[in-house]
């Protein structure tokens, strides 16, 4: 009892604090990891950039060349179901692509009855928290259920009849249908068999977790919508990334990660941007970024996040042109708000089996360190 009673102590909420904060998490963070699967991996770029290719490039083409944007992110259901056994990764991408028209078909939807911001940001909390439930029951694997609120986000645009809702349903369709061709076309090319990276499974039930994603991703929102930022839904994207970790650490892990990638991010599609490319310079940029995504994000989260984050922005380029002026610096005030208010969601909602975990893998990496030079060394 007195053992139990001690542990609870030391595996407080407050006890997690400086375990969180300590310079070995950032180490962590920084740590570079073996690919599971380099071919994999780039396998999964090229179908994606095919894909998007194909959808987006089509819609230009088409007189509707103003829905080019969801004709893109339906594309990206490419990314779902990488480890997949072979002959067994359409049903990923098939439900991947129900969950993009769905949050795309709902977010519209709430648009044209006239929900306002706040609304609107309370329901893509209720989005996240069904869609990370769905994608840990489906195994879709990642990059897991940020795809689809990223979806959901995009059609927070203004709808103004049935017939645009319509139609944002229809090419974010097509584009499911482009990454469904294309991969079913070329998955022969993956290595088999694609085994997943190991992952500690997440100590909270199904129910906190749904809780806790749904309020960190609305209240993330919430906090950018009062501070007056243009795009606020993009706060709620970093919250929800962040509660992607499995344990604490990793939650730390993702918040920096994500933070420190964005920083660099943000700055690469500034300078490309600046430069005010027409569309297809613009599609081709997304497609390089998207390879390079998949090429190092398995590596570490942050090199990820250098190429992720001008991909976001360039696709909301494509979607609305007008709108790139301020996104790079907006995308990193939102994604730093985002970390912080999902780190303190992580905290606050953990239960004691996270904190303890937290509690041994400290001890364990302080262990492992290397001793420190005495202060007065010349070493």
């Amino acid at each position: 009892m007195q053992t139990t009673a001690s542990s609870s102590v030391h595996s407080s909420h407050l006890a997690s604090l400086p375990r969180l904060l300590a310079p070995a998490r950032l180490r962590e963070a920084c740590a570079i990891s073996p690919l599971p699967s380099l071919r994999n991996a780039a396998v999964v770029g090229l179908q994606t950039g095919l894909a998007v290719l194909i959808a987006a490039g089509a819609t230009h083409l088409s007189p509707w060349a103003h829905l080019v944007g969801y004709a893109a992110l339906g594309a990206l259901a490419a990314l779902l179901g990488r480890f997949a056994p072979a002959g067994q990764r359409m049903p990923a991408v098939l439900r991947s692509g129900a969950l993009l028209i769905g949050a795309v078909a709902l977010m519209s939807l709430l648009g044209l009855a006239g929900a306002q911001p706040a609304a609107l940001l309370l329901c893509l909390g209720l989005l996240a928290g069904t869609v990370s439930w769905l994608a840990g029951r489906w195994c879709l694997g990642p990059p897991g259920a940020v795809i689809f609120v990223f979806a959901g986000c995009a059609a927070m645009a203004p709808v103004d009849g049935w017939q645009s809702a319509i139609a944002r349903v229809l090419f974010t369709l097509a584009g499911v249908a482009s990454a469904f061709a294309v991969c079913r076309a070329s998955d022969r090319l993956r290595a088999a068999p694609a085994t997943p990276p190991p992952t500690p499974a997440v100590q909270a039930g199904p129910w906190l977790q749904f809780a806790r994603i749904a309020l960190c991703t609305a209240s993330a929102g919430l906090l950018a919508l009062a501070a007056g930022w243009q795009h606020p839904a993009w706060a709620a994207i970093g919250a929800m990334a962040v509660l992607q970790g499995s344990h604490l650490h990793t939650a730390m892990h993702r918040a920096l990660q994500r933070s420190l990638g964005t920083v660099a991010g943000a700055a690469l599609a500034w300078l490309v941007l600046a430069q005010h490319p027409t569309f297809w310079p613009l599609l081709a940029a997304v497609i390089v970024l998207q390879l390079a995504t998949e090429v190092v994000i398995g590596a570490n989260y942050a090199l990820g996040q250098v190429f992720v984050t001008p991909m976001a922005l360039l696709m909301t380029s494509l979607a609305t042109p007008a709108a790139s002026s301020g996104m790079p610096l907006a995308r990193l005030l939102d994604t730093v708000l985002g970390a912080l208010v999902g780190m303190a969601f992580a905290v606050v909602f953990s239960t004691l089996e996270d904190r303890v975990q937290l509690a041994q893998h400290h001890e364990t990496t302080a262990r492992a360190a290397p001793p420190r030079a005495p202060s007065g060394s010349n070493s």
